[in-house]
């Protein structure tokens, strides 16, 4: 071996050394021999460092995963024997390998097990444990080969093939898996389940490593074996031992889980999972008082959850089947867990309890199925109820300030425990809503003297009712008498009771997103809004303390103000001037630190917006009220532009320009509260949105920034066209030029949306300005697709990619709009470019969506001028280049029809060539069956056959035929 390229291998070697090591790797893997020098290095121990090692097991990985039947039947033979020879040597080595090298052998014992073992190596598993027996290292080896071929005949998360191949390879791999699966059953189970037993009974005592081990492997064989080898007596017996032997009961609690959910006859495992339970009662495990350790109540839990579920499984299928006597056996067997199943639910470790909810939860299905419910049942009820009212509590410890990972770890908890409420609900409404209230009102009375998390709690209950008992539309103050009392007497509370001033950040979150929730309580009592509104508006809402609390309250106060509408109107005036000092526009000077980040302040403008169009007020009082609104907007900009003009310093330059950004955007945002020029015009607004755009378009000839300006102008361009209509139309032509200016892929496709959105809406009044600024477009996107780029710079080819699309949803807006003179009267030359550069976009660039829209255009330009009178050329252009296009693509290798896309890209395709048929008439028929699909060597009938299909009056016919 190369043992300079060796030195490479260890992890502390300079990168030189690594990659001259790597490229040796790929040098002896293809090889003839490479293999042969690292099974010799195993075979006689040549090398002591584990790097080595590992690596000669990396090429005899290869060899076998991927060139073993080029190899001959003595070189077969000689990798067998290297493989057991090694095996051997384990047992006589003063020090066992590394973990990683014995587990990388495992797997190439695995991988010559699934080649070998149906052909030339049937006694592989009995040659193995000729050579362990029983020793220790032996033993250890054995476990790990077991569980690698565990891995390869079940394991669906290791990925085996490429992608492309995928179906097809799993299908083959599944055959051949199953095979392996049942000549192992019917060849070695019976004396390797032997052979397990006989390592339990060795180790049990004195090697706790070795037992889990073999603990795992039953556990993972047991889903496919023959269930009685392992669920008999001895076997039982022995791990219910070790369920009382601290080292081994986590081990085992995983066996007995696998071994209770194996699939199996309803009644049988009723009868098995009942004699497991009366064991492991008798042995006391089910009194978890006296329990501390965590690590095993969560595996306990698990086997609770696992061995409920498999009765509840029963039960199903008992009423399914018509046993009623059974399927009542069944459920008097569930009912006899519940019990536990709240010990487990109720733990103060949430593992635990989350291990369990998937019984409680299926137990609660089989309540909400039954016609009556017994007062066990009742009571049982309630007790889940509770325990989930009490495990739904923060902990003390819970970092509000700066969330961890255990901290979402308890939320996505608490996703769990409102499912469970959510189905006591179903079964129960009446009994949730009682428990809720009863909770509720206990600790709003008391609020001042409770501890935050039982007040959060209680709020976040009432929250939770919302979704627990759903209504449509939010109405759940009217129809139900019952609930819709309750529901208002807990919000009458929640908002009379001053518990909004609770110094807790998530109580304080809690009653925003509450009195959101139930926006419809105030239209049955409007007298609590200004109450809410100032708790919005002060130090508990958005001037609070925490950056949290302010950002949240300023999303939900929009929602708020939206949801009451015209019940505002009294408070409209008072509210603006309170939210006037938070709308200021940060200057990125002085240090000046805002309330509310630019961000939260959109929500803010758009809640002025909302509240003065929506307001009862005149149209002068309604402009009046915008103008106050924006005016200060447009005053900081002319400021803000000038100075940017003159910065030097890049950091400041960056700074202006997002505070510029910002303002655009807070002006875009109050146009929020208009849906259309029609609205805009009532409120009188249209005056001061066109001196907003002419005070923000200056900024598109500044040289500084570009990105940055160019962005927030066109999305207001984009908010004015909705508007402002028409009146925006004179702007347009010098905003594009300055857009098109030295522009980058990223500027042209985000302005491409922008022109297709005035195409589509103003169609013929913008011909005479598209026809003008068509190739200038036109020409800046050649200009920026034509750049050299790096060869493996991905983001350089994904953004030519994306304007390439943006560029032919372009195209298709113009034709589709019925504008094809925009591109006519561009000059013979000019069309010409544009027509290939579509043929190109459909044939040549394996872009699926991409080749749809060029397709979608050319149908379109058939349509369009494919008849008699349509352009000279044009028809020749037709037969040269579009016909050929339509066989040219699909003929692609690249061209996937397991893609959906690609199989819309061929949809459109066969709506081009009958576009085409429909235009030329027989001349298409006679040009494909004489001229064009002979000079592509098809076969006569095959010609005719297409012809048959493209002529059928039904487009579906052809489409489905060109899929074939």
């Amino acid at each position: 071996m190369d043992e300079q390229a060796l030195l490479g291998l260890n992890p502390n070697a300079d990168a030189d050394f690594r990659q001259r090591a790597l490229a040796y790797f790929e040098q002896l893997k293809i090889s003839q021999d490479g293999w042969q020098v690292c099974a010799e290095a195993l075979a006689q121990s040549i090398y002591s460092d584990d790097h080595i090692k590992f690596f000669c097991f990396q090429v005899l990985e290869h060899q076998v995963k991927f060139k073993y039947s080029e190899l001959t039947e003595v070189q077969q033979q000689l990798i067998r024997e290297t493989l057991i020879t090694w095996l051997q040597a384990q047992m006589l080595n003063p020090q066992p390998e590394k973990t990683f090298i014995r587990n990388k052998a495992a797997q190439v014992f695995a991988l010559l097990f699934v080649t070998e073992y149906l052909t030339k190596w049937p006694k592989f598993f009995f040659d193995i444990l000729s050579v362990v027996d029983l020793n220790p290292r032996g033993v250890d080896m054995y476990l790990r080969i077991l569980m690698a071929v565990d891995a390869e005949l079940v394991d669906r998360d290791v990925v085996h093939t490429s992608e492309a191949s995928y179906y097809f390879a799993l299908t083959l791999e599944a055959r051949r898996n199953t095979l392996l699966k049942d000549t192992m059953r019917e060849q070695c189970i019976p004396s390797l389940v032997e052979s397990w037993y006989q390592i339990l009974q060795n180790y049990q005592y004195n090697n706790s490593e070795l037992t889990c081990q073999c603990l795992e492997v039953v556990g993972a064989y047991v889903s496919w074996i023959d269930l009685s080898l392992i669920a008999n007596e001895r076997f039982i017996n022995m791990l219910l031992g070790h369920m009382s032997v601290e080292v081994l009961r986590e081990e085992a609690c995983d066996c007995l889980f696998e071994i209770v959910n194996k699939g199996m006859d309803p009644i049988d495992k009723t009868k098995l999972v009942e004699s497991l339970c009366q064991v492991l009662q008798s042995a006391g495990l089910f009194s978890i008082d006296q329990e501390d350790d965590v690590d095993f109540l969560a595996r306990f839990s698990k086997l609770v959850n696992g061995m409920g579920q498999a009765l509840i499984a029963s039960w199903t299928k008992l009423i399914k089947n018509g046993d009623m006597k059974s399927a009542q056996d069944t459920l008097q067997a569930i009912e006899a867990k519940v019990a536990l199943m709240l010990q487990l639910l109720i733990h103060e470790d949430d593992d635990i309890s989350s291990n369990i909810i998937g019984f409680c939860y299926d137990y609660l299905h089989i309540l909400k199925q039954l016609s009556a419910l017994s007062d066990q049942q009742k009571a049982n009820v309630e007790a889940i109820m509770l325990a989930v009212m009490k495990k739904l509590t923060y902990d003390e410890e819970y970092n509000f300030e700066n969330e961890g990972e255990d901290e979402a770890m308890f939320v996505e908890y608490r996703k769990q425990l409102k499912l469970l409420l959510d189905r006591l609900a179903q079964v129960s409404p009446e009994l949730l809503l009682a428990s809720v209230r009863r909770v509720f009102n206990t600790t709003l009375q008391n609020w001042q003297t409770t501890r935050f998390m039982e007040v959060e709690v209680a709020i976040r209950l009432l929250y939770m009712l919302a979704e627990a008992l759903p209504v449509s539309h939010g109405a759940h103050f009217s129809g139900d008498v019952t609930k819709a009392t309750a529901l208002q007497d807990m919000m009458r509370m929640l908002v009379t009771s001053g518990v909004s001033a609770y110094q807790h950040t998530s109580v304080t979150l809690e009653f925003f997103e509450t009195v959101v929730r139930y926006e419809k309580f105030f239209a049955v009592e409007p007298q609590h809004i200004p109450t809410v509104l100032m708790a919005f508006l002060d130090h508990r809402g958005l001037r609070h303390t925490s950056p949290k609390v302010r950002s949240r309250t300023a999303y939900l106060f929009s929602r708020f103000v939206k949801s009451l509408n015209k019940q505002m109107n009294p408070f409209i005036e008072d509210v603006l001037n309170r939210i006037q000092d938070l709308m200021e526009l940060s200057p990125p000077e002085n240090g000046y630190q805002a309330l509310l980040s630019s961000d939260d302040q959109l929500f803010i403008y758009e809640t002025a917006g909302v509240l003065i169009v929506n307001s009862e007020y005149s149209a002068e009082r309604k402009q009046v009220l915008m103008r106050n609104l924006l005016t200060p907007l447009m005053e900081k900009f002319k400021v803000l532009l000038e100075k940017l003009m003159m910065a030097q310093d890049e950091d400041r330059q960056m700074a202006l320009a997002d505070c510029l950004n910002h303002a655009v955007g807070f002006a875009s945002r109050t146009s929020k509260a208009f849906s259309n020029k029609q609205t805009v015009k009532q409120c009188g607004c249209s005056e001061v949105y066109l001196d907003c755009l002419q005070t923000f378009l200056p900024a598109l000839s500044c040289p500084l920034q570009k990105e940055v300006l160019r962005s927030g102008v066109r999305t207001f361009l984009h908010r004015m066209i909705i508007c402002l209509e028409e009146e925006v139309l004179p702007f347009i032509p010098s905003a594009s030029e300055h857009m098109l200016k030295d522009c980058e892929a990223k500027d042209l496709q985000e302005f491409i949306p922008l022109i297709n959105q005035i195409t589509a809406k103003f169609k013929t009044q913008v011909s005479p300005f598209l026809q003008q600024m068509f190739m200038p477009l036109l020409h800046a996107i050649f200009e920026v697709l034509l750049l050299p780029a790096e060869e493996n710079d991905q983001s350089a080819a994904l953004e030519k990619q994306m304007l390439r699309r943006s560029y032919f949803a372009f195209l298709q807006t113009v034709t589709g709009s019925g504008m094809s003179e925009v591109i006519a009267n561009q000059g013979a030359e000019n069309v010409e470019r544009v027509l290939f550069t579509v043929i190109q976009g459909a044939v040549d660039y394996p872009d699926p969506i991409a080749q749809k829209t060029c397709f979608i255009i050319l149908s379109k330009l058939v349509e369009l001028w494919g008849g008699k009178d349509g352009p000279v050329g044009f028809a020749d252009f037709v037969y040269k280049h579009i016909v050929p296009a339509c066989f040219l693509a699909p003929l692609k290798q690249t061209f996937d029809l397991a893609d959906a896309q690609t199989v819309l890209a061929l949809s459109e395709c066969a709506v081009t060539l009958k576009t085409i048929h429909l235009k030329r008439g027989p001349e298409c028929i006679q040009y494909l069956q004489q001229e064009y699909l002979p000079s592509l060597q098809v076969a006569p009938e095959i010609i005719q056959e297409f012809c048959q299909a493209l002529q059928q009056p039904d487009a579906k016919v052809f489409k489905n035929y060109l899929k074939v």
